[in-house]
């Protein structure tokens, strides 16, 4: 094995506009052939001898717990670490620090305040980096959201998802994951709180070839209309508490999923919602807890996903033998 600076072909995940379409289906049938065998599966040697470095500028539950274990359960090893335990949160230059665990580590998961620090530590470091959040993308939720709708639509082409409030970072990688996969997207949203132009007219430029299609608009019961999955997340993201008052002011109630906004979906429709969850905002309690709601199949799903886009980011064309043999 190859010293981790030493890598001839590195592929970050940064957005997920980086994947294939083709790559991002074989996550998904990856992730649940992961997913089905976890508790026959004796421990695996995948990553064995690869340690990745998790630097984390902002508090994590599912994130963080889902790479660790899937590190752990791939055979590898993980060294967690938060600002106050970096230099670079005393100043050390993204462009530095990469390049130091380049040296050091086979791979970096970064949870950070801004995407334009994680584009530098990416373009600095000579080992792949992957996007545990930033305050534009948060790509690695979207491979779990994906994999859910799929087990309970058996299938993805041709459905319809009706993204409900802030369009934030999840929703901007939602809109690059339902380009890749067949999926007719809506989006409801204030007219100051839309998704980034750029990701709508990049994810617009994909469904070209996959056949999917990008709305975006400000009625929500327009955008639930017939759908057969609702998103939302919370209406004041990490990094915007200082907004909250305004933000729930032009949110509320209008774009708070209730009951009564999912009547307008299908009738087998399906809630998701990355969590954390605030009831009362952007969804109601009889949502979230009731019969629709997968949240928790998401949280679960992250440790699955986790581990398949691992084996393709780290060990590119062998996890097409690990599929073969699962």
């Amino acid at each position: 094995m190859l010293p981790p600076n030493r890598s001839s072909v590195k592929k970050d995940f940064l957005t997920l506009a980086e994947l294939s379409p083709q790559e991002l289906q074989f996550v998904l049938r990856l992730s649940a052939k992961f997913k089905k065998r976890r508790k026959k599966m004796a421990p695996a040697s995948h990553l064995r001898m690869r340690t990745l470095a998790l630097l984390f500028q902002k508090q994590s539950t599912r994130t963080r717990l889902s790479f660790e274990v899937a590190i752990s359960e791939l055979g590898g090893e993980s060294i967690t670490l938060s600002m106050s335990e970096l230099q670079l949160g005393r100043g050390e230059t993204p462009e530095d620090t990469a390049a130091v665990l380049s040296r050091l580590v086979h791979g970096i998961i970064a949870r950070v305040n801004s995407h334009e620090e994680l584009v530098r530590l990416a373009s600095a470091s000579s080992v792949p980096v992957i996007n545990g959040l930033s305050d534009r993308f948060h790509p690695a939720q979207i491979l779990a959201d994906l994999l859910t709708l799929q087990e309970r639509k058996k299938r993805l082409r041709g459905l319809k998802v009706a993204w409900v409030g802030d369009g934030n970072n999840v929703c901007n990688s939602w809109l690059y994951g339902a380009a890749l996969s067949g999926i007719d997207f809506v989006v409801a949203a204030p007219r100051d709180y839309r998704p980034l132009e750029q990701a709508v007219r990049e994810a617009e430029s994909m469904t070209k070839s996959t056949g999917g299609t990008i709305t975006v608009l400000e009625d929500p019961i327009e955008a639930v209309r017939d759908a057969d999955c609702v998103v939302t997340d919370t209406f004041v993201s990490m990094g915007f508490e200082s907004d909250r008052e305004k933000r729930l002011s032009v949110l509320m109630p209008k774009y708070t999923v209730s009951e009564e906004l999912m009547s307008h979906a299908k009738r087998d429709a399906i809630f998701e919602h990355c969590m954390p969850a605030h009831r009362g905002e952007e969804v109601t309690s009889g949502v979230i807890d009731g019969p629709q709601s997968v949240v928790l199949d998401q949280a679960e799903n992250r440790l699955h996903t986790a581990k398949a886009l691992l084996c393709l980011v780290l060990l590119g064309k062998k996890a097409q033998a690990i599929a073969r043999s699962l």
